[in-house]
């Protein structure tokens, strides 16, 4: 594909969006965020692009690939890749995945954090109680839930089944989050 780059992807790819498909003749591509925010898609000045599923045979490892523009376009965004300069070539890419390595990410302002930092993080409440892990993000419109997935319980009700908790993303619930020691602070008790 002209005007694509083949170095080495770095590794930690964090998947960004999905290309909808060709947007008008002249080579655009329909994006389909993964995020509401998508300030780091919008903000770099390349993408990688992992190969369609199934389809390995147009390319078969990532991209670089340089975005000439981007702008909103109703609930997506539409982009116009460098080399991309026809529909057939926007449509081949149907299905694609843009990815960035996390360094690539804009800094956020203090207290406010990327989703992808939180996933994996463990949560105690303000009596030390180890609640679990952070396993994904939700957005519900207005705020973000942390989805924490509690270990397997040994004894009790529940025994053998591994309980979830959905915390608001939000000051009156949560405490503190230390990205350096890998926690996240809440005032939630383990029967909510």
């Amino acid at each position: 594909m002209a005007g694509f780059v083949a170095p080495q992807a770095p590794g930690g790819l964090i998947e960004l969006a999905r290309i909808g498909g060709a947007w008008g003749v002249k080579g655009q591509v329909k994006l389909i965020p993964f995020s509401a925010d998508a300030e780091a898609l919008q903000e770099a000045s390349y993408w990688y692009v992992l190969p369609p599923a199934g389809r390995a045979a147009l390319f078969s490892a990532p991209l670089r690939v340089d975005v000439a523009h981007i702008r909103v376009q109703g609930d997506a965004l539409v982009a116009q890749l460098k080399g991309v300069d026809d529909r057939d070539w926007a449509q081949a890419l149907r299905g694609a995945t843009i990815a960035l390595p996390r360094s690539a990410f804009p800094a956020l302002p203090d207290g406010e954090y990327y989703w992808v930092d939180l996933i994996g993080l463990a949560v105690v409440n303000r009596q030390g109680v180890q609640l679990g892990h952070v396993r994904e993000m939700l957005s519900n419109g207005p705020q973000s839930v942390l989805v924490v997935q509690e270990q397997k319980r040994e004894s009790g009700l529940a025994a053998g089944k591994a309980a979830e908790h959905l915390i608001p993303f939000v000051e009156v619930y949560v405490d503190a989050v230390d990205l350096a020691g890998q926690t996240i602070t809440v005032d939630w008790q383990p029967d909510y």
